[in-house]
This record gives structure tokens, sequence and C-alpha cells, in this order.
């Protein structure tokens, strides 16, 4: 499959995207990750949110992986539940250049170029 073709029917299309965590909120924001509410890993996952991980480097450059069916319904299925709102108002302050948008809505998934399987 080249980046142009749609992912089949059924089959999970791998999305990652980046943000910028400051640096300031580094430990902090590692922390809340440690303890992540059960109600918000149970949305991710009932909303199609498979494999979902974040990678975070010390200048705060933060990786986010996940495998869902359909980014944008994933996406917009976790936007409607009430746990996803109260979490992304409590996260946008340990973000950087998020201009009024939450966190959430500043994943712009990357192009991808290769995968070996």
């Amino acid at each position: 499959m080249t980046a142009a073709e749609p992912p089949q029917e059924g089959a999970r299309r791998r999305v990652c995207f980046l943000l910028k965590v400051r640096q300031e909120k580094l430990a902090e924001y590692r922390q809340r990750h440690a303890e992540v509410w059960p109600e918000m890993r149970a949305a991710l996952a009932a909303t199609g949110w498979h494999n979902y991980s974040l990678f975070l480097r010390d200048d705060g450059l933060l990786v986010g992986y996940l495998e869902t069916e359909d980014f944008d319904r994933a996406r917009a299925a976790m936007d409607a539940t009430e746990v996803n709102a109260r979490w992304q108002q409590q996260m946008a302050p340990y973000f950087e250049a998020l201009d009024g948008a939450a966190p959430d809505a500043a994943m712009v998934p990357l192009a991808e170029v290769f995968h070996l399987d």
C-alpha cells in the first residue's frame, strides 16, 4: 500500500503525529501519563484507538503513534465523549503552539513513507 492508497475495509491504518510539550512541564506531563484515568483509557479503546503510544524526548518533542481504521472517525468519536473534554482541557497547558486548539485537534498525521511488514 502506498501513502495515496486508502486502507482496505477493516484494516488498521498507522498514524503518527508530533506535538511539543513545554520544557518546564516535562516531569509533570510524564507523571500525568503514568496515571491516565481508567475511563479515558476505556474511551480510547472503545472509539478505535489501538496500540496508542506516546514517546517523549527530553527537549519536549512528543511523538504519538496509534493504529485505527479511520483516524478522523476515531478522533470525532473521542471528541464526543465527556471524559475527553475534561482530559483535553487539563492537558492543554502542557503544550506549546496550540494556537487555542485542544491538543487532540493539533494532532496532524505525518505521511508514512515506509513500513516493513
